[in-house]
């Protein structure tokens, strides 16, 4: 593979290996082990595998390795290590970094299980976490400490759609030799370029967008070959969190329109918040690229512009007119993912985050009539429509 491919044909090739009948379509080395030709050989390789070499499939696999090469080569990182889901990504990528008596600084705009990780399962060995405002950049100064381990947010917050400052959190965070933590799903590795910005470790759900089709689950953590291989990989090879085999060839599979279907949907995500704002149905119409996002501004040099796939909708009338309007959509399916080729909406307060407190929720600008939507590859008019219709019904 060329260091000088672009990302579109990084998407298509990298990372590929092929078997002795040079297939055109990646295999599927559906296999749990592999054989040794002699005993001398397996002893050698559980001292050292080589970069061509293979165990057992909670270490390692050909097609695992194939994704994991061929996303850490779009993100430009040095390495990769592909997980069970996106949330085994961030339970390893943070537990593996800590130990009792660290300390880490986080966003407090957060999916449900992230906070989980951090409040509750790591709170509970004995790591001090301090949540902030991640938009808040002195507040970012204010709450690291010479014996911050890690800092960890989202760049894109997942439902408000707030968007941090991944080199300027990073430069706090450098200054007091902390790790920065981005889980990066929201603004996708299209948008993204979160290395290059001063992140240490990017992780992503691959069940959003890198899949896209709903089918499977997976996750990945990128960083340094020092970090993947020294860090994560011994954690997650014991604890079991790693992809399997199958899963990592459907998101082979999805790496190579990656780029196409997230600009797609991106750009119907725009042209659907224009058409929305101001509706008299909402309170508030959130998409990081329109011109009126707090962080628009951010959004045209962080994410060169593009607002992301997904815009949250906050319906006049609260919980009863959320569910009216999700109950008369016709082209959109209730669901909890996102970044799919079906558009997808979601009543966060009562699903994804419904495990937060009233208190927090009311902080995060999760109300109930918040509606997150995920903006999928169907026409951008048809959605439009039904978008309004289902507006007018709620309100009935």
């Amino acid at each position: 593979m060329s260091d000088n491919w672009n990302s579109r044909t990084k998407l298509v090739h990298g990372g590929t290996r092929r078997s002795q009948y040079n297939e055109v379509s990646e295999a599927i080395f559906l296999t749990q082990g592999f054989v040794y030709d002699s005993a001398e050989q397996a002893e050698a390789r559980f001292i050292e595998t080589g970069p061509d070499e293979f165990i057992y499939a909670r270490y390692g696999n050909p097609t695992v390795d194939m994704f994991e090469k061929r996303i850490a080569a779009l993100e430009g990182a040095e390495d990769a290590f592909a997980t069970a889901s996106g949330m085994a990504a961030v339970n390893g990528a943070l537990t593996s970094l800590v130990k009792a008596g660290d300390h880490i600084v986080s966003a407090k705009a957060l999916f449900g299980s992230c906070n989980y990780i951090l409040a509750d399962v790591l709170g509970r060995f004995g790591v001090e976490v301090t949540f902030i405002d991640g938009t808040d950049l002195e507040a970012w100064k204010a709450a690291v400490r010479p014996d911050t381990k890690a800092v960890f947010f989202e760049s894109m917050s997942n439902p408000s759609l707030e968007v941090i400052d991944i080199k300027a959190v990073a430069e706090i965070a450098h200054s007091v030799g902390a790790t920065v933590v981005v889980d990066n799903v929201f603004s996708t590795p299209v948008f993204s370029d979160a290395i290059a910005q001063g992140a240490d470790v990017v992780i992503y759900s691959a069940t959003k967008h890198i899949d896209g089709q709903g089918r499977a689950l997976g996750g990945v953590v990128l960083g340094t070959k020092e970090y993947i291989r020294g860090t994560l990989e011994p954690y997650m090879k014991h604890t079991g969190g790693s992809l399997s085999p199958f899963n990592a060839w459907v998101m082979l599979k999805g790496l190579e329109t990656l780029s196409l279907r997230v600009n797609a949907q991106a750009e119907s995500a725009l042209k659907i918040a224009e058409a929305l704002e101001g509706h008299p149905a909402l309170e508030r119409t959130i998409y990081p690229g329109l011109k009126g996002h707090a962080q628009n501004a951010l959004v045209q040099t962080q994410l060169g512009g593009k607002g992301g796939t997904v815009l949250s909708l906050d319906l006049k009338g609260g919980k009863a007119a959320a569910f009216k309007f999700l109950n008369a959509m016709t082209i959109p399916v209730i669901s909890n993912n996102l970044g799919d080729a079906k558009s997808i909406a979601t009543h966060p307060a009562t699903t994804t985050h419904q495990r937060l407190s009233d208190e927090l929720k009311a902080e995060l600008g999760i109300t109930p009539g918040l509606v997150r939507f995920s903006v999928g590859l169907e026409d951008a008019d048809d959605l439009i429509a039904d978008l309004k219709a289902a507006l007018e019904a709620s309100q009935a």
